[in-house]
């Protein structure tokens, strides 16, 4: 069984940042690759970003791309998501996820969420 949680959403002003963490709950994380989805009212949910289970490769969306660093510590089961520069349309609540590998993180586990509000 794994659970992941995630934390630190809030409302910032455009142009600020957050930092999300994803923890798990249970066992380790360390044999998963790890990555981040958003989904805005009214939208499908969409990929963010994603990184290996050794933390060696990331992916990134281009809309996010140079402002979002995605990062790991196995040691503590945790995920992270560095969220700068950001934009009114990052807003969306924020999933973490966990697959096999870096193209299925989609089709494993997932967090309840953490809701993120960018304001102009």
């Amino acid at each position: 069984q794994v659970q992941l949680v995630e934390s630190g959403g809030g409302s910032v002003q455009a142009g600020g940042s957050l930092r999300l963490s994803c923890a798990a709950s249970g066992r380790t994380l360390s044999t998963f690759a790890m990555g981040w989805f958003r989904q805005a009212p009214g939208k499908e949910r969409e990929f963010v970003a994603a990184i290996s289970w050794g933390g060696s490769s990331t992916n990134y969306a281009d809309s996010v791309k140079g402002r979002f660093t995605i990062s790991r510590v196995n040691a503590k089961n945790a995920v992270y998501l560095q969220m700068n520069s950001l934009k009114p349309e990052d807003t969306a609540v924020y999933y973490c996820a966990a697959g096999n590998n870096m193209a299925t993180i989609g089709q494993g586990y997932w967090g309840q969420g953490t809701q993120v509000t960018v304001s102009s």
